[in-house]
Order: C-alpha cells, then structure tokens, then sequence
C-alpha cells in the first residue's frame, strides 16, 4: 500500500507512535528485517567461540565469513534510517520541535548505551571494560543532526557525502598525532581507548562517517513527498549506483577502504577478500556496499509488503524495544547453558578482557553454527509475542514515556 501521502512517525530507535498515525510499512519492514538479522551476530556474540575473528581470512571459515559480512548491513541501515524518519517527522512537527526531540532522544541512548545495555552485556557494575558501541553513536548523531537539520538541503547533503566518501582520507592520522587532543580523534575517527587504567572505555563506532550516514539519510527523507512513481525510479537508480560503484571503486583498489583486496586460493575465498571491507570505523567501501543493496530493498518494499514477511513488521516497529530484550534474554540463555555444560557460571558476570568480550567464557567455550542459528530462531521467535503486544501499546497509546523505548 502506497502511503506517501499520510503522516508517517519518526523511524528511529525510541520513536513515539501517536494514535491515528500511519507508518512507512517499507521503512518499518526494512528496520524489522535488519534488526533480526542483527540479533545473529549477537547470538554469536555469546555462543562463539571467544576471541575468534569471523573476518580474518587466515583463521575463519566461508560459512562463519557470511554469516558476520550478513549483519554489516544493519548499523548503515538504521543510521540511515535514523535521519529518513527525522525528516519525516516535520510533518508532525516543527523544525525547532524536531531539534530539541533530537537532542532529548539522542541523550537518552547515549544514557542508555552506557547504563541499560553495558548491564545487559556483562551483567555487572563494576565498570572495568566499558565499549561505546552503536547506541552511542547513534545517540551523538541524532545530536548532530538536531544542529544539522537548519542547513539547507544542499549543504547537508555536501557535509554528509565528505563526511562518507573523504574520511578515508585521514586513515593515516593516528591518534597519537593530536597528543593531549588524541581523545577526540579516537572519538571521531580511529577506533580505541578512550580511557585505560582499572576502569577501562574503548570506543568501538567511531562518529564522523556514522553522522554523515544519518545526515543524508535525512535528505533521503525528502523523497518520500514525491509521487510513488518518481520516488520508485529515484532509489532504483541510486541503488544501483552505490553499488556499481562499490564493484568499480574496489575492483580497481585505489581508495574507498584501508586493506585492499587480492585474489586468493580460489574464486570463492577470492570473493570473499573482496568483500571484507572496514566496519570500524565503516568505509566509503563498507557504506556503498551496504547502502546500496538498502535502497534497492526499500524500492522493492515501496510497492507494498509481501505476506510473508508482514510479521516482521513488528520488529520494525518497536526496533530498541526489541534490541534491548533480545541482549538480556541471550545473555540469560548464555548463563543456562554455561550452567549445565560447566556447572559454574561465574564467568558470565565477570568483566572480560577485550579479546574475550563480553563475558569471561570458560575454557572451550563456543558452539558450531547450526546451533547458533537455531539459538537465534528461537530468541527472535520469542520476543514476537512481545514486540506485536508493544507495538499494539505504541499505537494506541500516547503516554510520554513510550518515546523512550
């Protein structure tokens, strides 16, 4: 159903639903598939085996590989859709509105980055291992944008694309150049230790290429005020063309990402060079590679919703709700299975070093695959429940809290 014309909601995590509102069912379907897939890699975040990197081509395997290169497309996604849905949402509101929602809610997961999910990851306060991961830079991009959002759309889309396609320009600054500044470059720039000692902070989503990515998201938004038709056409052949440029640009291997590709002891290992880009911080050749396959998607679901995939809808729809839950219920079931296969889950609630985030596993840790995507049909199948009872709340209701989960 097309619904370009109704007041649509803000699409990011923690959005209100006011009563009698519709929503972009292909916005909501894009986010709902993403943030199942993402639950894989935390799924496996907690079952696999600690320390094992799925993208070091030395030591991983073809199945592990794809797995993890799977789940790269969900943090461009809602950083994308994070500035799409703030665009949207001046239809409800005032642009100076917009900005202190913005700022409030961009708070807010910062907060919660750092309270809530550092909890549900490690299950303690001790605060010795700290990462400042997607819910933190997301936080600050929303920060960011609230400041943005007052440029002209022009200017916007010019600080967003240098900050995506120029920050690669920088790789060869370290931290360590800036000196008593060198903080701020590893929380703009290169990931790293924001504080060391007994308490220590390693900021894992640097901002600068995150908040560009949110910014043109929201001059994405724009193209929902168009007519069906033209807006179809319009992210088909943007689609397509962030990702004929990812294969050119990383065929040719002159820039876009910092370990370049090379062909390996076969077609497929090949392949799988090519596309092992940098996440951290994400490329110019990450972003392409992952941006340009969302916006074909997001053409696909503009004509309507398939059947089958309309339960995804509720993931979609209460996107931090569901993130929150699945970390404390994996973890959970983390714990029973450390109990009956050890008999000791102490480890579970005990600060881990870095190589062994983010728990301290007990020696032979880790499981195969086939049981790691079964453990994270079961998460998802388990929270649907709840996430289609919450999204019922969220529309019905409009109670002020409900915009902070």
């Amino acid at each position: 159903m097309d619904t370009a014309i109704a007041p649509p909601t803000m699409h990011t995590f923690g959005d209100a639903v006011p009563a009698g509102r519709l929503r972009l069912e292909s916005i909501d379907l894009l986010r709902g598939i993403i943030i199942v897939i993402m639950a894989l890699d935390h799924v496996h975040d907690f079952f696999g085996v600690p320390g094992a990197n799925p993208v070091n081509l030395a030591t991983t395997t073809v199945p592990l590989f794809f797995t993890r290169w799977v789940t790269h497309f969900c943090a461009p996604v809602f950083f994308l859709l994070t500035g799409t849905g703030a665009f949207l949402t001046l239809r409800r509101m005032s642009k100076r509105e917009l900005s202190g929602f913005l700022l409030t809610r961009g708070l807010w997961l910062i907060v919660l980055e750092a309270v809530v999910m550092r909890f549900a990851l490690q299950f303690n306060v001790d605060y010795q291992v700290t990462l400042l991961i997607v819910l933190w830079a997301l936080g600050w991009a929303m920060i960011v944008l609230a400041g943005l959002i007052y440029l002209p759309t022009w200017a916007l889309v010019t600080v967003g694309v240098a900050m995506v396609a120029g920050h690669n320009l920088l790789d060869g600054i370290a931290a360590t150049a800036f000196g008593a500044l060198a903080p701020l470059w590893t929380v703009l720039h290169v990931p790293g230790f924001l504080i060391t000692g007994p308490h220590t902070v390693f900021v894992t989503y640097p901002l600068v290429p995150w908040m560009g990515v949110t910014a043109l998201g929201y001059a994405l938004g724009q193209v929902y005020a168009w007519d069906a038709g033209r807006r179809q056409a319009w992210l088909l052949r943007l689609g397509l063309a962030l990702t004929v440029g990812f294969v050119v640009l990383r065929w040719l291997n002159v820039y876009g990402d910092p370990f370049p590709w090379s062909a390996q002891r076969s077609p497929l290992w090949t392949l799988v060079s090519f596309l092992n880009t940098q996440k951290y911080p994400p490329s110019l050749l990450f972003l392409l590679m992952t941006l340009g396959p969302a916006l074909l998607l997001l053409r696909v679901f503009d004509v309507g919703t398939p059947r089958l995939l309309r339960p995804v809808l509720a993931f979609g729809k209460v996107p931090l709700f569901f993130y929150v839950l699945h970390f404390y219920l994996t973890h959970l079931l983390a714990v029973a299975v450390c109990y009956v296969g050890y008999g000791d889950v102490g480890g579970m609630f005990r600060s881990p070093d870095l190589g062994h985030f983010p728990f301290t596993a007990p020696p032979g840790w880790g499981l195969g695959l086939p049981w790691i995507y079964t453990i994270w049909i079961g998460v998802v199948l388990a929270l649907y429940p709840l996430c289609r009872w919450y999204a019922g709340v969220k529309r019905r209701r409009r109670d002020w809290w409900l915009s902070y989960l």
